[in-house]
């Protein structure tokens, strides 16, 4: 077995009583004393305090912004040109089949781009963005010197605004370089929970006393992996590996609001990614299958790769659950998947196969919890 790499506040989390496990090839905390459905409850209510070190943080860097992003379009079906200075945006990285390599964050930082990719798929990507862009001229640098905090929830702003009162100005999607309690943060008004909140980049020996100047505020807990997994699936979020893969494409994944019209058919610079083809037919003639939100009968919750049917018994296989669990703020199962098209409109019945037995479930619109970010 690969030894589990530590993140700069692996101390933190066992003081503050963490339970560890291996997640993506590091040593990471999935919940602290108060438990699970407590970490998610007060995050929906005050505020959770997240580690997302392990996630990879990337600076691109080129003649200037224009060059990177123009060469990052030929890998990324997303406007990144057009992206002000001080905004970020979502993207996926394709491959020729048009599926999606990873998703990832893009920030237009003035002279270069701020790219925020999946613990999981880091390595790789590192490794495709360089064969791709290092032969233009464009540097391609991981930073591994550098923490990754995640603040969310409704009090957010005003736990961060006591460290740094401008943040209160950032709107959803902004960023910017921020000093807090001494350090050079790179903060962006953005998260994976559905919730107003922040991701906040500091080196890493700050980074202890950042969180611990967070955690002094009687509205922050910390927040482990179980807790972020039950907050984005509420949120209908995707999970890489899980309900967006290689095998998967945007339009199939309900992520055609993250292509904007300028690269669409025709747009200015429409096309010229890996997968555009095949992408473009999708956006052009549908697809065979796609991404819905489920809600499962009863208080059972059905988890990633229960099978779908169009039927109590008998019938045909119509789908696969992505993701599921108990959701806390819904009071109930949730779940994500595909299913065959037809069958993906909202009020749809169909049947889950639990434990041999088939359970009814209903197809329903996403996000189960309204977004609350600042726009």
């Amino acid at each position: 077995m690969t030894e589990l790499k530590r993140l700069a506040l692996h101390d933190l989390h066992l003081s503050l009583g963490a339970r560890m496990v291996g997640f993506a090839g590091y040593d990471m905390p999935v919940q602290y004393p108060a438990g699970v459905m407590a970490e998610h409850t007060h995050t929906r209510q005050q505020a959770g305090l997240f580690d997302v070190s392990h996630m990879g943080q990337v600076l691109i860097r080129g003649e200037s912004y224009e060059h990177v992003a123009l060469a990052l379009e030929a890998l990324i079906p997303v406007n990144i040109a057009g992206l002000a200075e001080g905004r970020q945006r979502y993207g996926l990285l394709t491959n020729d089949a048009g599926g999606i390599l990873d998703d990832l964050m893009l920030a237009n930082r003035g002279d270069h781009v701020f790219v925020v990719v999946n613990a999981g798929c880091k390595a790789q990507d590192i490794a495709h963005l360089r064969a791709a862009l290092e032969p233009q001229g464009i540097v391609v640098q991981e930073i591994t010197d550098r923490a990754l905090l995640a603040l969310q929830g409704p009090q957010a702003q005003a736990v961060l605004t006591a460290h740094a009162p401008q943040v209160a100005e950032m709107r959803f999607m902004d960023v910017a370089v921020l000093d807090l309690s001494g350090a050079e943060a790179w903060v962006s008004r953005s998260g994976y929970t559905g919730e107003d909140g922040f991701e906040i980049s500091v080196p890493n020996d700050k980074a202890e006393a950042f969180a611990r100047a967070l955690l002094e505020d009687d509205r922050v807990l910390p927040i482990g992996l179980g807790a972020r997994d039950s907050l984005r699936l509420e949120a209908g979020l995707c999970l890489y590996g899980h309900d967006i893969d290689e095998t998967t494409t945007p339009v199939e994944a309900g992520l055609t609001w993250a292509i904007q019209k300028i690269r669409r058919p025709g747009g200015a610079r429409a096309g010229g990614y890996p997968g555009a083809d095949r992408i473009q037919g999708d956006l052009a003639d549908g697809t065979t299958r796609k991404r819905v939100g489920l809600r499962p009968d009863g208080r059972a919750p059905m988890r990633e790769g229960v099978a779908l049917y169009d039927a109590q018994t008998g019938g045909t296989q119509i789908g696969t659950i992505t993701s599921g669990g108990f959701g806390p703020t819904v009071g109930g199962p949730v779940a994500m998947g595909y299913v065959d098209t037809p069958l993906a409109v909202t009020g749809t019945q169909i049947w889950g196969e639990l434990r041999g037995k088939r359970q009814p479930v209903t197809v329903t619109d996403l996000p189960f919890v309204p977004a609350n970010f600042k726009r």
